[in-house]
């Protein structure tokens, strides 16, 4: 099942969540580079739904890797929900609709390669569902620290912009804030999910190209909204930051 490309990237230098660095050697680093080649090629439909994973020990001797790292490995699809292993049966790679789609790592996978524009479509569903709410419920609710996280968040955007990590990562923080905002437990729950779909949208977008246009602007009418107390304004900064970020994206495939 494993190609040399396979075999290579297992042997990168790949953290347990299968994006970032991990110290050269480690067990950590191969569990995750293996969870990291299989998840991926489950959610680009690689190994499709219904398929079996080659056997533990041909496999493992595939990657070169130890058994043990295969097998945690393969605990973290488990808990993923994209795989389900049963006795005599095997692992085999469970339904689409099973998988944990909002999981940060499991939405990593899916841009890893050409993401499937259907499920980028649902992504942006999910934060026009969700953001607007937010933002309204953040203008009623937002206390004085609420705001300087989400004013540094935007001073940060504009300092680095979001061609770089340091920008991006300050566009995660100001939609995290917002969450935070609302004092809402139900919705700050959702705040990785909704900050990795932040992420990896905004890199997908500027894959070959630049962004086509400097987002910032709609982030701060959303701030001085919030700011205001202005729910009704503020839900709808929201929603055009978000119809205008589906655009966007829509304009990369």
């Amino acid at each position: 099942m494993a190609s040399e490309e396979g075999k290579a990237l297992v042997l990168g230098e790949l953290s347990a969540d299968g994006q970032t660095p991990a110290p050269k050697g480690s067990g950590r680093r191969l569990r995750g580079a293996v969870a990291h080649y299989l998840g991926t090629a489950i959610v680009s439909g690689q190994i499709a739904p219904g398929e079996r994973l080659t056997g533990e020990v041909e496999n493992s001797e595939a990657l070169d890797v130890s058994r043990s790292a295969y097998r945690e490995a393969v605990q973290v699809l488990t808990a993923k929900g994209l795989v389900e292993s049963r006795p005599k049966a095997g692992t085999r790679v469970l339904p689409r609709s099973r998988w944990n789609m909002l999981d940060p790592v499991v939405l990593a996978w899916a841009f890893s390669g050409e993401p499937d524009p259907a499920f980028v479509r649902d992504l942006f569903e999910l934060r026009a569902i969700v953001e607007p709410s937010a933002a309204r419920l953040a203008a009623e609710r937002r206390e004085k620290a609420d705001l300087k996280l989400m004013k540094d968040a935007l001073a940060k955007m504009r300092r680095f912009t979001l061609a770089t990590e340091a920008g991006r990562a300050a566009d995660r923080d100001f939609h995290d804030a917002l969450l935070q905002a609302t004092h809402n437990s139900a919705l700050i729950a959702l705040s990785a999910s909704i900050g990795a779909a932040v992420n990896w949208t905004t890199q997908f977008k500027q894959r070959a190209r630049s962004l086509p246009r400097d987002p910032l602007p709609d982030h701060v009418r959303v701030f001085d909204a919030i700011a205001a107390g202005d729910a009704d304004a503020a839900s709808d900064a929201m929603r055009v930051l978000v119809d205008l970020a589906l655009e966007d994206t829509n304009s990369s495939f």
